[in-house]
């Protein structure tokens, strides 16, 4: 009988990406540490020295996702003009775009708990992309391009918008010429609510 190994390189990383290749495929309900351990070849213990069980690996792609979407928007809002409208429509193009990119990793993300069980650096991360939309609507309040109110608030209505129509992208709901084109509609209805 052949031991499998403990050591595997950088066995997280491969998890991880393991990990979301699985949650693609097959759903996070169907990801199994002892599948994943066969797959790459390491023993079924392995994983757990670095993930302690199912959850935590999920928690740990679901943050990793976070990152991800917060690098590519925040990337996106910086690569266009100054203006609320420009930033807004680049920022809604890059979240549109990771999530049909990442649908199941996009579904992880917002069905991860939220509660006590949740580490504090998933929380902290989800909470971080909420403080650059806000950031977002605080610039354009400053350059009169957005109206007056917490920053917080205001943005909780273009967050609605823009996560309700991935959302419906996401899940195959709509048409393809309006998960193609109906983007552009959402960004003007959510720029002229924002008006002052």
């Amino acid at each position: 009988m052949t031991r499998r190994p403990y050591h595997h390189g950088d066995l997280p990383a491969e998890l991880l990406a393991h990990a979301e290749k699985m949650v693609r495929e097959k759903g996070a309900r169907a990801l199994s540490l002892r599948e994943m351990a066969r797959d790459i070849g390491v023993s079924p213990a392995a994983p757990s020295r670095h993930f302690r069980n199912k959850q935590a690996l999920l928690d740990a792609l679901a943050l990793r996702g976070w990152e991800r979407l917060t690098a590519q928007t925040e990337y996106a809002r910086g690569s266009v003009g100054p203006t609320f409208a420009e930033r807004l429509g680049a920022v809604a193009r890059a979240y549109l775009g990771f999530a049909l990119a990442n649908g199941a990793l996009f579904d992880l993300m917002y069905s991860a708990d939220t509660g006590a069980q949740t580490s504090p650096e998933l929380r902290a991360a989800a909470w971080r992309w909420s403080g650059h939309l806000a950031a977002l609507v605080a610039d354009g309040q400053d350059g009169s391009e957005v109206r007056a109110g917490a920053p917080e608030r205001v943005a909780l209505a273009v967050f609605a918008a823009l996560h309700g129509y991935a959302r419906l992208a996401v899940g195959g709901v709509l048409p393809p010429e309006l998960t193609e084109h109906g983007l552009d509609e959402v960004v003007d209805s959510t720029l002229r609510g924002c008006r002052p």
